[in-house]
């Protein structure tokens, strides 16, 4: 038995975002996507250098470990980000998930960091084989909120684990086993995040080759909203024997697409060392007009490899751009003058109509514009826009409508000042406002943390965290009537028995006496840093160091 993999990729930059910062990788060994984040720290840097590092691993290296192969790579993708922010700081902040599987032809190995997914179709059932490193993830697992609830929770998508250059990265690392007949996808959360679990069974279980099944995919995506850019691949494990006319038919040229496909990584010397193997091939399989992309030319599609299915077409997405018209190539013939006349009068009439309905079109575009709110920089903080973050002829479409200076960027965890930095886009004011209000609550959250982190007191503390001395506390209590009525000088012993009554001493104070004030110095505490519960500590950790 001979099992082989078909493989198909694609991406799509949304409905919403300006740029596609998703990169993937599909070849005959491995399939990778990377979700890159960052906005104006180019996210779309850091997914495409991730997979210029690990694309190495889809050479054959006979008797390697899958993990060690994987950990490796990993951790050098890390290091390469952290060099290239120590070279450039205005790229620091951007970072990227991956998701990976290396085949070695009878057994999967999985790596992943962050919130892009791997499915498993066998059977008919689907199964989600990769563990989002989200707060909302973690928050399932506690048992805090349904699986349901954290599917429209506002702050699912906030990353606990990414590839960003900063210190040892964490991936889950795993082997799997495969069957002749599973069918894997691997998807960016543009993709995850619109379409449910139940749909995306449905889609995978079709008959369809995994061509057809990526721009199937990536159209559901769309019409769900696409929020994002949608990265996804799709490969079945076929079983076909040496004699078997079929193994002919799969062809092992790498694809890659999105933003690793535009902005191909820079070339190192170890990249230089693998540029006649496939892998080294896929750089010629860069994206076309209208973003589109492809096989090398020459390639024939027919032949089990990628390639679009018939009649597909979509503007910034995947599939072969039309053939362009060649000015000068078109043959005009004679006219009468007469006529000639008669086609201007034509002409000028369809102009002028065509003006009234642009016209129209224009007005009644900018009044839905103005339904329209995003979140996203108000300079330092964060603000509510009215709009959509887009300019026509120099003009933007958008002004602040709510600005908040109650939500600095400064103290939003890293994920959440990307994405402000990218912008939110919300389906309405309500909707606006309830995340503004989680984005401020996550600012005072951090701030309150760095306050009780910087004012924490030194010395013993009360069970309150106040330090007391004991001469304020003898001080502030009060003593009883009896105990002012004993001598004061305690060497003169006890009263003689022959002391003859004298007359009544000056009556004592009644117990109502207000006792002597404690000296200003005695009575004044250091102040009580907030006290922070441990649901507050654990979400503390995702705040930035200040």
């Amino acid at each position: 038995m001979t099992l082989v993999l078909r493989f198909a990729a694609g991406s799509h930059k949304g409905l919403i975002r300006e740029g596609n910062e998703d990169s993937g990788y599909a070849g005959p060994r491995l399939l990778a996507v990377a979700d890159g984040m960052g906005g104006a720290a180019a996210g779309e840097v850091a997914s495409s250098e991730v997979l210029g590092s690990i694309v190495r691993l889809d050479e054959d290296v006979p008797g390697a470990d899958l993990l060690t192969l994987l950990g490796d790579a990993v951790q050098g993708a890390n290091d390469r980000l952290r060099q290239m922010v120590e070279e450039d700081p205005q790229l620091e902040g951007m970072g990227c998930t991956l998701t990976a599987m290396l085949w070695t032809g009878q057994r999967m190995g999985l790596v992943h960091v962050g919130d892009s997914r791997a499915y498993l179709l066998r059977d008919g059932s689907l199964v989600q084989i990769t563990q989002d490193h989200t707060w909302v993830q973690r928050l399932v697992d506690e048992g805090r909120i349904t699986p349901e609830e954290a599917e429209t929770h506002p702050q699912r998508s906030l990353l606990m684990r990414a590839l960003d250059g900063r210190g040892q990265v964490e991936p889950d690392l795993s082997i799997r086993e495969v069957r002749a007949g599973d069918r894997y996808l691997i998807c960016s959360d543009g993709l995850s995040g619109p379409v449910s679990h139940q749909t995306l069974q449905d889609t995978l279980g079709s008959y369809y080759s995994p061509e057809q099944t990526v721009q199937e995919l990536i159209q559901l995506a769309l019409r769900g909203g696409g929020p994002d850019n949608i990265t996804c691949i799709v490969a079945d494990v076929i079983d076909v024997g040496a004699t078997d006319t079929m193994s002919g038919q799969f062809n092992d040229v790498p694809v890659v697409v999105g933003a690793v496909a535009e902005t191909p990584p820079a070339p190192t010397a170890a990249d230089r060392s693998i540029a006649d193997t496939p892998a080294g091939r896929a750089a010629g399989l860069g994206r076309g007009p209208q973003g589109a992309f492809g096989p090398p030319e020459g390639y024939d599609p027919g032949q089990g490899g990628f390639g679009p299915a018939e009649g597909y077409e979509g503007e910034g997405g995947y599939g072969y751009p039309a053939e362009p018209s060649v000015y000068g190539t078109e043959e005009f013939d004679e006219e009468p003058p007469a006529k000639r006349k008669r086609k201007g009068l034509t002409a000028s009439l369809a102009v002028l109509v065509t003006l009234g309905l642009l016209g129209g079109a224009g007005y009644f575009g900018y009044q839905w514009t103005q339904d329209q709110y995003y979140i996203g920089e108000d300079g330092d903080h964060v603000a509510i826009f009215q709009g959509v973050n887009q300019n026509l002829a120099g003009l933007s479409l958008s002004s602040v409508h709510e600005s908040h200076s109650d939500a600095p960027l400064k103290w939003l965890p890293q994920d959440q000042r990307a994405q402000v930095n990218r912008t939110i886009s919300v389906g309405s004011l309500p909707d606006a406002q309830k995340t503004m209000s989680d984005l401020v609550g996550w600012a005072k959250l951090c701030q309150k943390a760095a306050t009780a982190n910087a004012a924490a007191p030194q010395g013993t503390q009360g069970t309150q965290g106040t330090t007391v001395t004991k001469t304020a506390f003898v001080a502030a209590t009060p003593t009883t009537p009896g105990e002012r009525e004993k001598p004061r000088n305690p060497a003169a012993g006890a009263p003689s028995a022959t002391t003859t009554p004298s007359a009544p001493a000056t009556p004592a104070p009644t117990q109502n006496a207000t006792p002597p004030a404690a000296a200003p110095s005695e009575q004044t505490q250091p102040p009580q840093p907030p006290a922070l519960s441990d649901d507050e500590r654990s979400r503390a950790e995702a705040c930035p160091k200040q």
